[in-house]
């Protein structure tokens, strides 16, 4: 990585000056509407705020997307809005793009390609993609990784850093020394692209035999540490076909579940941003996944907890469940700390629990979940709080991005069989052992 764009001080200071002057303006909007009273375009104010976000690029706008994914979390003209920066964020021009082809593949990169487009194809958080045609005739796709990410990457850290700090100080139900640490060792992962490209290479490996799921080739000659060339996939978005045929939102809620199970139940491996930019579909319904910054690689013993927990719950083992939560790293829990926590788990498994065909949940709104995690979040804080393992936070967030997607697809699956037909020979020594061999074949490190 060039030195002018490793994280520095100064750059962290005009992150720091960029997101006060961005933001802090439609926070006060906001506020006025809320505590005073005041009249506020809900339609103009957020599509201010996607401006800023979209402009801002980082993390912050990765938050933006998350909220935009989860029914009934925002009012609808925020969602509208903020739906945009998944697919449609505001693009850096092309002096960038020529500056940063140049610094990755030399003065003479256009020599590289057939044709490579001018206007940016899509534009996200921290990269932006180019559609091209490789000198062999195949279409690609060239994310150029933003300038100085690696400083809005620490400065959106240190700001999330200080705000769980002030959260902490009057709310102790959940700790966040830990959520703190492994959104920051993921996101900085995400500022790698020779990292993504293996993750890419592992993905492919890990989905082979999923027809109903197709994962982008990299091409190393025309990648670097900030710029990631592949295979070009086309495809909808997934909220083209919400309106669909029920065979259609079905089938197509099956493959984005085998697209995020299949790695995790047969490696110890999951896709830890589920957002609704990171993947499309094609016309018979199989999906393509684009993305591959986030992932995460569990030890196989917490992928032995998540399927103890489910036997517990279902069986009702206190005794399982309890295993399950400490092979996870929960510790000093008690029975009614352990009631509070399977509160949560009944919820997320719920769908897996019963063998028949079903909506993800009966209600079509996000926020019975909403209602549930509160209420688990004032039980904690009368208790005491609790200490998350890190593992747990991308897990929990899967859990919860997928389960939007089947939510928006209104599918009727089933899901308990779906589920068994993914850990009905789950032995962890032989997790293990694929994980291994399929980790070392595609560069990615083991699980920390």
């Amino acid at each position: 990585m060039a030195s002018n764009e490793n994280s520095s001080i100064t750059g962290r200071a005009r992150r720091y000056a960029r997101v006060g002057s961005a933001v802090g303006g439609l926070a006060v909007r906001f506020a006025g509407s809320k505590y005073l009273g005041l009249d506020l375009d809900k339609g103009k104010h957020a599509g201010d705020l996607k401006a800023a976000l979209g402009g801002l690029k980082g993390p912050l706008m990765k938050v933006a997307q998350i909220m935009a994914t989860i029914p009934d979390a925002l009012p609808p003209e925020y969602v509208e809005e903020l739906q945009q920066l998944q697919t449609n964020a505001p693009s850096m021009g092309w002096p960038f793009v020529r500056r940063r082809m140049a610094s990755e593949l030399g003065p003479d990169w256009r020599s590289k390609f057939k044709d490579f487009e001018r206007e940016a194809a899509h534009a996200a958080s921290l990269g932006q993609v180019h559609r091209a045609t490789g000198p062999d005739g195949r279409a690609l796709a060239c994310k150029l990784q933003y300038p100085d990410m690696a400083s809005a990457v620490e400065a959106d850290l240190k700001q999330l850093r200080l705000a769980f700090t002030i959260f902490e100080s009057y709310d102790k139900a959940i700790s966040t020394k830990q959520i703190h640490a492994e959104l920051s060792a993921r996101l900085r992962e995400e500022l790698d692209y020779t990292r993504e490209a293996a993750h890419m290479a592992l993905y492919g490996n890990m989905l082979a035999g999923e027809d109903g799921v197709h994962v982008p080739e990299a091409v190393a000659e025309l990648s670097s540490e900030r710029l990631l060339t592949m295979t070009w996939m086309d495809g909808q978005p997934l909220m083209d076909f919400r309106e669909g045929e029920l065979e259609e939102r079905n089938a197509i809620a099956q493959n984005m579940f085998r697209a995020w199970y299949v790695p995790f139940y047969g490696y110890g491996v999951i896709h830890g941003d589920p957002h609704l930019g990171n993947y499309s579909v094609r016309p018979d319904h199989t999906v393509n996944l684009l993305d591959f910054g986030c992932i995460r690689v569990f030890p196989p013993s917490f992928v032995t907890g998540v399927i103890d927990l489910y036997n517990g719950l279902c069986n009702d083992d206190p005794e399982l469940a309890l295993h399950a939560y400490e092979t996870w790293g929960f510790s000093g829990l008690n029975k009614e700390t352990i009631d509070v926590l399977n509160i949560w788990a009944n919820f997320v498994y719920a769908p897996l629990m019963e063998d028949k065909v079903q909506k993800i949940q009966e209600s079509e709104s996000g926020m019975y979940g909403a209602r549930i995690a509160n209420k688990v979040h004032q039980e904690l804080r009368r208790l005491g709080g609790v200490t998350p393992p890190r593992e747990f936070v991308l897990m929990d967030r899967a859990a919860i991005g997928l389960g939007s997607v089947f939510m928006h697809l209104r599918a009727e699956v089933n899901w308990h069989r779906m589920f068994h037909d993914l850990i009905g020979d789950f032995d962890q020594k032989t997790l293990a052992e694929r994980q291994h061999n399929a980790l070392e074949t595609a560069g990615v490190p083991e699980a920390a």
